[in-house]
C-alpha cells in the first residue's frame, strides 16, 4: 500500500513528524473514530487539536485536504459539518494499527528468508523510478545494489506495487543467504542501521522519562503526540531481524516505553475525548479484505 500524501518535505518529517497536522489527524482518527461508525464535528476536532498547538486554520485546511484525497467524507447534520472515514482511510488506519500493535519495532519471528525485487527501468523514467523506490521503502525494502532491493520475510510485492504499471520491468524472488554471504552482511549493505537506531534514540530522549512532555495540557494531548511519533518510527523501520541487530538495540527499549505510556494515557484520554467530541452515527465503512 502506498503512503498517504502530505505537504511537508520528507526530511522535516523525521524531525517534526509529531507536529504535522495530517499525521496527528491520522493518529486521532485511528484512536477515536476507527471502528465506531461515527463522524465527528469539525469544531470538536479543533478543540482537540488546540491542545497540541495546531491552529483552527490548520485543522480546517487538513480536513479539506483529506477530503480531497479521499481520506475523509463530509456529513451534514443541521448547520454542523461532521467528518467520517472512507474505505481508503480505513485501509490506511488499519495498516497503521497493524504496524503499531502487531509488527512493532522488534522482529523476533524472522524465518531466514528475504523478498528480493530486481528492476531495470529506462533512464528517462525518473518519475516511475521515484514512485517505485518510494513504495519499496514504505514496504521495508533497502537497496542491496543497483536495481536490486531486499526486505526480510515475505512481502506482498503485488499489493505494494499495485497500480504502478511496472510489472513487466520487475523480477520478484524469495531467497536465503548462502555462503560466503551472511544475512548480517546483507543488512549492513542494504539498510542504514545507524540512522534507524538514531530515530529510536530520539524517541527515547523525548519519552523515556518519569513525566514526558510536562508542557502538554493533559493525557489526551500526550496520547496523540505519542502515537503520532511512534507510528512514524515504525513506518520508517524495515523491521530487521532482531538476531542480526547490534547489542542494546534502542528499538527494543523504545517499544517497551511506547506500550507502557500508551496504556498509561488511554483511560484519561478517553474520558477527555468523550467530553469533547460531538459525533453522529453514520453507516459503517467496509473493512479492508484480510491479507
Amino acid at each position: 500500500m502506498r503512503p498517504v500524501e502530505d505537504a511537508e518535505p520528507a526530511e522535516d518529517a523525521r524531525s517534526r513528524s509529531w507536529q504535522r497536522p495530517q499525521s496527528l489527524m491520522l493518529s486521532f482518527l485511528g484512536i477515536h473514530v476507527l471502528g465506531r461508525a461515527t463522524a465527528v464535528y469539525s469544531g470538536s476536532v479543533i478543540a482537540v487539536f488546540t491542545r497540541v498547538g495546531v491552529s483552527e486554520d490548520a485543522v480546517r485546511s487538513t480536513l479539506t485536504r483529506m477530503v480531497k484525497h479521499g481520506l475523509l467524507q463530509r456529513h451534514r447534520s443541521g448547520r454542523r459539518m461532521y467528518f467520517g472515514l472512507t474505505p481508503r482511510s480505513v485501509t490506511v488506519l488499519r495498516d497503521g494499527q497493524r504496524r503499531v500493535w502487531q509488527t512493532g519495532a522488534v522482529n523476533r519471528d524472522w524465518d531466514g528468508t528475504w523478498t528480493v525485487v530486481g528492476f531495470s527501468l529506462p533512464e528517462s523514467w525518473r518519475r516511475q523510478r521515484h514512485d517505485l523506490r518510494s513504495r519499496l521503502v514504505w514496504a521495508g525494502f533497502g537497496p542491496l545494489q543497483n536495481g536490486m532491493w531486499i526486505a526480510p520475510g515475505e512481502v506482498d510485492v503485488a499489493g505494494v506495487l499495485d497500480g504502478i504499471g511496472l510489472d513487466d520491468h520487475l523480477n520478484v524472488l524469495r531467497a536465503q543467504a548462502a555462503e560466503p554471504t551472511e544475512s548480517a552482511q546483507l543488512i549492513a549493505r542494504a539498510f542504514d542501521t545507524a540512522a534507524i537506531a538514531g530515530r529510536y534514540q530520539a524517541f527515547l530522549d523525548r519519552w523515556d522519562r518519569p513525566q514526558p512532555l510536562p508542557e502538554a495540557p493533559d493525557d489526551l494531548a500526550r496520547q496523540l503526540l505519542l502515537h503520532t511519533d511512534w507510528l512514524q518510527l515504525v513506518r520508517e523501520d524495515p523491521c530487521l531481524p532482531a538476531q542480526h541487530l547490534p547489542v542494546g538495540w534502542p528499538g527494543i527499549r523504545a517499544d517497551h516505553v511506547f506500550r507502557a505510556l500508551a496504556a498509561r494515557y488511554e483511560p484519561v484520554a478517553q474520558k477527555i475525548a468523550a467530553g469533547l467530541l460531538d459525533t453522529i452515527a453514520v453507516p459503517a465503512v467496509p473493512e479492508p479484505a484480510a491479507g
